[in-house]
C-alpha cells in the first residue's frame, strides 16, 4: 500500500499485559517507550480479555476496569500515546474463551481425536474452522475500530492448537466444522495417514482468515496495518528461547530472510522475546543472546521490537539495556533501514515441511553454515515459493537434500539463462528418475539413506578423505559431465585387524556440466549433514569452494563474522555481526576481533563510514580497512563514480542489480 505507514523503518515495544495490569500508568509506559527508542506500542487489546468496557457479550470485560478513572485502558493508552505521535497496534488473541461462552457454544471448541476439550488454566480453546474465528472475530476488529483510532492490529495464536502451553499434545481437532470442512476423514496426529493433507489444510485456512481479516480491516481504516502471517501488511516473526529446544543460533536471519527474499516490499517484524520462556517470564533473557536477534533483525532489514510480560515497572530484565541501545541505533539511523534490499547473490532453499518425508533440516543447517563462515552473501527461500520469486537476480541457487521438485522447469529456466544450480543429496530426484535436465546426471542408480549403509563409506577429497554421513546416491553421469570425489568402497571397521580393504568404486561426489547459458551441478550426498553433524571444516570447504569462491567476500576477518551486504537507495550498506558468542545452547559475549580489512564486491570508487565506530574509513582502491569489531559495525558505502563509469568497469565480483521493491532487477554488465 503506497504511502502507508508501516513502509518506513519504525521501532516496536509489547507490554503484554495481564489481567492486573489494567490499573497501568499510561503516562509512565509512554516515558519508558520513548526512552527506550520505541515509536509504536503494541498493547493487549481483546480476545481473551478486553481491556475495554466492550458490548459484545461473548467477550470477556477484564474486571480491574474498575481500577481506572475512565474505566477504559485502551482509550486513555491511544490518547495519551496521539498526543506523542506514537501509534498503537492492538494485540488481539483469539484462542480461547472462557468456561460460559464454552458452554454455550461447543461448537466453537477444538474437540481433541478422544473427544475431550482443550482446557487450559480455565480456558477452552477454539477451533479456527467454527464461527469464533469465521464470524464472531470480525465483529470484535469491528468494535475497536469503531471506538479508537487504533494502528493496526496483531493476533496471536492464530493456529489449531494442536499443542497447549505446556506443550502437551492434543492432536488433530475433531469439531464437526474440521469434519465438514476437510470433507475426508481427519487424522489423529503426525503418524497418521492424511497428516500432511491436513497440514495443508489447516495452512490453508489460517491464511484464509488472514486475507478475510486483512481486507475489513483495509475496508474499515486503510491507514492500519495487520501484523500476521505472510500475506499481511506486515509480516510476523517472534524470536524467542524455550527451555528444552535445541538452539538454531541463526533462526532469526533465517525466518527474516525467507520472508524479505519472497516478498522483498513487504515489511517483516522481529517481536523479540526478553524473558527465558513462558513458565520462567520473570527471568530475563542473556542480553547477548536477545541482542542477537535484534542485530539478526535490523541487518536483514527488519523491524526491531521488544517483548515483555506486564509493564515496564514488572519487568526490569537485564537484556532490556542493550536492547535499547540497538533499538535507538536503528531509529537514529532510519535513512539507512530505510528499503533496505539484500545484495547477496546466492540463494539458500529451505526444506518445505509440508512436503512428504521428514525435511531436510540438518542438511540445510549445515549448508548455511557453510555459506555463512566462507563469507559467501546468501538469502534464504522456502521451497514453495521458488516458482513466484523473481530469481533472476542471484547468480547461484542451492537445493540442500530436498527430494523431488515441483519447480523443476522453473530452475531449469533459470539456469539455462545463465545461472548456476548446485543440488546436494536427493535434490531433483524422484525414484530414479533425474527431474531437473541442467543436472549433469541421466539417472539414479542406487541409494543409500540408512545409517549402516553409509557406515564406513568415504570419499577422496581435496584434503584427503571425507566420511558420508545420511546418504549418497550412486548416479550414472551425463555425457558432458565433469565427476570428482569419487567414492571408495566400504570395508570393515571392526575390529582395527580387519579395517583395511577400501577401494575408489567409481561412483562420483561431485558432477559439474554445462546447460545453456548456465551450470548444473550436483553432490549427491549429504554434505552439509555431514558438516552439521561431524564439525570437519572439510565437508564446509567441499561444497564452498565448489558453491563458487568468486561469490565471497575478500577480506582478512575470521570466519566468525557474519557479512551481510544490502542495499538503501544509492548506498550500500555491510552489516558485520561479530558470532565469536556463538556457543552450545547460548550467545556470549563476542570476543573483540582487531582491525582488519574487506574488498567491497562492488566497482567503482566508494566513500566507507563505520556507524558504530562514528568516523570514515580508509579506502584504497576496493579495500576498506576495518577498525575493531565488538558485537557489530554497520559500513554505509556511497559511490564516487559515475553510473555511465561503472557500466565500463568489469568485476569478477558480483555486479550492480537495481532493485526497486520486488519489481525485477535491471541486469548490468556480466550478471546472470
Amino acid at each position: 500500500m503506497s504511502g502507508a505507514w508501516w513502509r518506513e523503518p519504525f521501532q516496536m515495544f509489547q507490554t503484554n499485559l495481564r489481567e492486573v495490569d489494567a490499573g497501568l500508568d499510561v503516562e509512565r509506559v509512554l516515558d519508558y517507550l520513548e526512552e527506550f527508542g520505541a515509536n509504536v506500542w503494541l498493547i493487549s487489546v481483546g480476545g481473551i480479555l478486553s481491556n475495554y468496557p466492550t458490548g459484545l457479550d461473548f467477550q470477556t470485560r477484564n474486571p480491574r476496569l474498575a481500577e481506572r478513572p475512565s474505566g477504559d485502558l485502551v482509550g486513555d493508552a491511544v490518547a495519551a500515546a496521539r498526543r506523542r505521535g506514537v501509534r498503537v497496534l492492538a494485540r488481539m488473541d483469539f484462542s480461547k474463551i472462557d468456561h460460559r461462552r464454552a458452554e454455550e457454544h461447543p461448537e466453537w471448541c477444538f474437540v481433541a481425536p478422544d473427544g475431550a476439550r482443550q482446557v487450559y488454566n480455565g480456558l477452552a480453546s477454539v477451533c479456527p474452522s467454527g464461527d469464533y474465528y469465521q464470524v464472531k472475530l470480525f465483529e470484535v476488529i469491528g468494535e475497536v475500530l469503531d471506538r479508537y483510532e487504533v494502528d493496526g492490529f496483531f493476533l496471536n495464536w492464530m493456529s489449531f492448537n494442536e499443542v497447549d502451553y505446556s506443550r502437551k499434545y492434543w492432536g488433530v481437532c475433531h469439531c464437526l466444522a474440521c469434519t465438514r470442512r476437510f470433507g475426508e476423514e481427519l487424522p489423529e496426529g503426525p503418524d497418521s495417514p492424511g497428516y500432511l493433507r491436513w497440514r495443508t489444510f489447516a495452512q490453508d485456512t489460517i491464511e484464509d482468515l488472514n486475507s478475510r481479516i486483512r481486507a475489513e480491516i483495509a475496508r474499515r481504516r486503510p491507514q492500519a496495518a495487520l501484523i500476521l502471517g505472510e500475506h499481511a501488511d506486515i509480516v510476523f516473526h517472534e524470536a524467542n528461547n524455550a527451555v528444552g529446544r535445541p538452539l538454531w543460533h541463526h533462526r532469526t536471519s533465517e525466518h527474516v530472510s525467507a520472508a524479505k527474499s519472497y516478498r522483498p516490499d513487504v515489511p517483516v517484524l522481529v517481536n523479540s522475546v526478553g524473558f527465558v520462556d513462558m513458565p520462567y517470564r520473570m527471568a530475563g533473557e542473556e542480553p547477548h543472546h536477545f541482542a542477537q536477534y535484534l542485530l539478526q533483525a535490523i541487518s536483514r532489514g527488519a523491524i526491531p521490537s521488544t517483548y515483555i510480560m506486564g509493564t515496564p515497572d514488572d519487568s526490569p530484565y537485564e537484556c532490556l539495556e542493550i536492547a535499547a541501545e540497538i533499538t535507538r541505533f536503528h531509529r537514529d539511523h532510519a535513512d539507512v533501514y530505510r528499503d533496505l534490499v539484500s545484495e547477496a547473490r546466492t540463494l539458500l532453499v529451505r526444506p518445505d515441511p509440508l512436503k512428504d518425508g521428514r525435511p531436510a533440516t540438518s542438511e540445510f543447517q549445515g549448508l548455511y553454515l557453510a555459506l555463512l563462515e566462507r563469507h559467501i552473501p546468501f538469502d534464504v527461500l522456502p521451497e514453495d515459493k521458488l516458482p513466484v520469486t523473481d530469481l533472476s537476480r542471484y547468480r547461484l541457487i542451492v537445493l540442500p537434500d530436498l527430494g523431488p521438485l515441483r519447480s523443476a522447469r522453473v530452475l531449469d529456466a533459470y539456469v539455462a539463462a545463465g545461472g548456476s544450480v548446485l543440488a546436494t543429496g536427493s535434490s531433483g530426484f524422484d525414484v530414479d528418475e533425474v527431474q531437473l535436465d541442467c543436472l549433469p546426471a541421466v539417472r539414479r542408480l542406487a541409494s543409500m539413506e540408512s545409517e549402516e549403509s553409509v557406515r564406513s563409506l568415504h570419499l577422496r577429497g581435496d584434503r584427503g578423505m571425507v566420511p558420508v554421513i545420511g546418504a549418497f546416491h550412486v548416479v550414472e553421469s551425463g555425457e558432458k559431465a565433469e565427476a570428482g570425489l569419487f567414492a571408495l568402497s566400504r570395508a570393515r571397521y571392526g575390529p582395527p585387524e580387519k579395517c583395511h580393504g577400501h577401494r575408489e568404486s567409481g561412483h562420483p561426489g561431485w558432477l559439474s556440466a554445462p546447460y545453456g547459458q548456465g551450470k548444473g551441478m550436483l553432490m549427491p550426498w549429504t554434505v552439509g549433514r555431514g558438516y552439521r553433524e561431524t564439525g570437519l571444516s572439510a565437508h564446509r570447504d567441499l561444497f564452498a569452494d565448489r558453491a563458487g569462491p568468486d561469490l565471497a567476500v575478500e577480506t582478512g576477518l575470521p570466519e566468525q563474522v557474519e557479512i551481510v551486504p544490502a542495499r538503501s537507495g544509492a548506498a550500500r550498506v555491510i552489516h558485520l555481526l561479530n558470532r565469536s558468542g556463538d556457543a552450545d545452547q547460548r550467545f556470549r559475549r563476542p570476543v573483540p576481533i582487531g582491525e582488519s580489512w574487506l574488498d567491497l564486491p562492488w566497482p567503482g570508487e566508494w566513500q566507507v563510514r563505520a556507524l558504530v565506530a562514528g568516523h570514515a574509513l580508509e579506502v584504497e582502491g576496493n579495500r576498506v580497512r576495518l577498525p575493531e569489531l565488538g558485537l557489530y559495525e554497520v559500513l554505509v558505502a556511497n559511490c564516487q563514480t559515475s553510473t555511465h563509469e561503472l557500466l565500463t568497469v568489469s568485476s569478477d565480483k558480483w555486479t550492480l542489480g537495481h532493485h526497486q521493491g520486488s519489481r525485477s532487477p535491471v541486469r548490468t554488465m556480466g550478471e546472470s
